[in-house]
């Protein structure tokens, strides 16, 4: 079973708990590519009561991780689509993903809406 990049951290530090780690077919083979995987491993979730400032520059050093990544977009399609509720994926906070998602829904109501107006 493959797990996500990020699983190893769920020991290191102190995660809310995620769902189960994904299988293959839903991740996909990109996972072995992954630099997270890798290195730079306590840089993807926050650790407990981590304070704003250590919060947004760990998260920094997470997305240049992500930006050197030869699979940050599979990574973070996987993010928007399982959905993934915590840390940094594919260079995209928990946060930015939400509105990422929030435009993408809004995007497709404003299709269905123009498609029945034709």
């Amino acid at each position: 079973m493959l797990h996500p990049p990020h699983q190893s951290l769920q020991v290191a530090v102190a995660v809310p708990p995620q769902r189960g780690p994904a299988r293959e077919d839903q991740a996909g083979p990109w996972h072995t590519e992954a630099v997270c995987r890798r290195d730079e491993a306590g840089l993807f979730f926050a650790p407990s009561k981590e304070p704003t400032a250590a919060r947004l520059s760990r998260e920094e050093a997470a997305k240049r991780v992500c930006a050197r990544c030869p699979v940050m977009v599979e990574c973070r399609e996987h993010a928007l689509l399982m959905p993934e509720p915590y840390g940094v994926w594919g260079g995209l906070t928990a946060a930015e993903r939400r509105v990422v998602l929030a435009r993408r829904r809004r995007r497709e109501v404003e299709l269905k809406k123009a498609a029945s107006a034709a």
